[in-house]
C-alpha cells in the first residue's frame, strides 16, 4: 500500500513529451497554438548536471524546449544517444509523453520514500536553480513521474 500523499502535493507542474526532432515539433505547437516558438536549451554537462542513469553517471544530454500553457509547463525533449531515460523511453515506445512533473521539497527524502513503494529512481541530475529525479512509476501509475526542487 502506498504512503498517501508522498509527494506533499496533486499539482502537476510540467508533461514532459519525447521528440525526434525539438524544431519541427516545437514548430508544429507554436503553430497550432498561435504562439511564439521557444528557442531550445542544451542540458549541461556531465560536470554540472551530475547526471545519474540507472545508478551510473552518464554524458547524457538533451535539448529541451518548454511552452507555458497556463497552470502547466509542456517540455519537448530531444535527447542524444548517450544513456539516458529519454533515450532509452524514446527507443522502446517512440515519440510521445515521458512524464509529468511534481514540484517538491525535500528530494532525497521523497526519492526514498517512494524506492520504498516499490518506485525506483530512474535518473537524476542538476539544473540551474534545482534537481530533478525521474522515478519508475510506470507499472502502477502507467507514467514516469519526475519530482522537481527548486533552490530556495
Amino acid at each position: 500500500m502506498f504512503e498517501k500523499n508522498a509527494l506533499g502535493t496533486n499539482v502537476i507542474a510540467q508533461i514532459g513529451i519525447l521528440v525526434n526532432d525539438i524544431e519541427k515539433t516545437s514548430q508544429a505547437y507554436a503553430d497550432f497554438f498561435g504562439i511564439d516558438k521557444p528557442e531550445w536549451s542544451l542540458t549541461d554537462k556531465l560536470e554540472k548536471a551530475q547526471t545519474e542513469f540507472d545508478g551510473d553517471p552518464t554524458e547524457a544530454r538533451a535539448k529541451l524546449a518548454f511552452f507555458d500553457m497556463g497552470s502547466l509547463q509542456l517540455e519537448l525533449i530531444e535527447p542524444d544517444h548517450y544513456p539516458s531515460t529519454w533515450r532509452k523511453h524514446l527507443d522502446e515506445h517512440g515519440e510521445g509523453p515521458h512524464h509529468i512533473a511534481f514540484f517538491i521539497k525535500g528530494m532525497k527524502e521523497k526519492i526514498v520514500l517512494m524506492e520504498g513503494n516499490q518506485m525506483p529512481l530512474l535518473q537524476k541530475g542538476e539544473y540551474t536553480g534545482g534537481r530533478y529525479a525521474y522515478m519508475d512509476t510506470f507499472k502502477d501509475l502507467k507514467i514516469i513521474l519526475e519530482l522537481l526542487e527548486n533552490d530556495r
